[in-house]
């Protein structure tokens, strides 16, 4: 049977939940590596204050984070890696908690943008993440909050797996060819007030995504605006759709006066 883009789409998640490629440096490895407060380079562990002085060109990952309470401030640089049919990272965020990346900065050409593994509580704003495979990727985090980035033209927009209490809020997301939001197996999130537009499915919801709230979010000019587990009532799985302009939605009824 032909594979459906939904299909192809959670496929694509699941295959980089088990790090299809993405590798991560050994606990010895990060050992072994001081932190680095500014000049960060390349492939470098880095923890504390980190000032972004350049931009970033990365043949391999970008930054691996190696400490709880990290702060990026990218400072309106960059970090474009290899392409995102590569197996690399621009940030890894490995099971660190209270870690926050400030822009305005990008992100561009890494298999995921931002990859965040573990974590509790990570804060991202004002970045742009776009020509990745995965704009952001979580898997078994707590507590991730994505405000007022700019989202456009990866694969997956943003893409969440085995995570709960994520916060959603008022990101620009545009192009990204299967879905801008993603969530697998998400509980107890939020997504509010964002602009979705230009993917096969703007918002995707799988069975397993349960006590998600989804309020007032523009979800136009995609294939399928909001999509509730291909058509999935939405008090099976408890998640709560309210005031969101889209035009197509599945089951319909999700959009307003739709």
């Amino acid at each position: 049977m032909k594979p459906t883009i939904v299909s192809y789409m959670v496929a694509t998640i699941l295959s980089l939940m088990a790090i299809g490629g993405l590798t991560m440096p050994s606990l010895s490895i990060m050992a072994q590596m001081q932190p680095v407060a500014t000049n960060a380079a390349c492939g470098q562990v880095v923890s504390g204050l980190v000032n972004l002085t350049a931009n970033l060109d990365c043949s391999g990952d970008g930054l691996i984070i190696g400490g709880d309470n990290t702060v990026i401030n990218m400072n309106g640089y960059s970090i474009t890696g290899p392409g995102p049919d590569s197996s690399k990272v621009g940030l890894m965020v490995p099971n660190n908690d209270n870690v926050v990346i400030n822009g305005p900065g990008s992100i561009s050409n890494f298999q995921a943008g931002v990859l965040v593994t573990g974590a509790n509580g990570m804060k991202m704003s004002s970045l742009i993440l776009d020509s990745n495979q995965i704009g952001v990727f979580m898997t078994g985090s707590e507590n991730t909050e994505i405000q007022q980035n700019i989202v456009k033209q990866n694969s997956l927009g943003v893409a969440t797996h085995s995570s709960s209490g994520a916060t959603l809020t008022s990101n620009l997301m545009s192009g990204n060819l299967l879905a801008g939001i993603t969530f697998v197996n998400t509980q107890q999130s939020e997504v509010s007030m964002n602009n979705i537009d230009g993917s096969q499915n703007g918002a995707f919801f799988d069975a397993q995504s349960s006590g998600n709230s989804v309020v007032a979010n523009n979800v136009l000019q995609n294939v399928i605006d909001v999509n509730n587990a291909n058509g999935l009532p939405p008090n099976i799985n408890n998640n709560q759709f309210t005031d969101n302009n889209c035009q197509v939605s599945n089951p319909s009824g999700i959009c307003i006066g739709r």
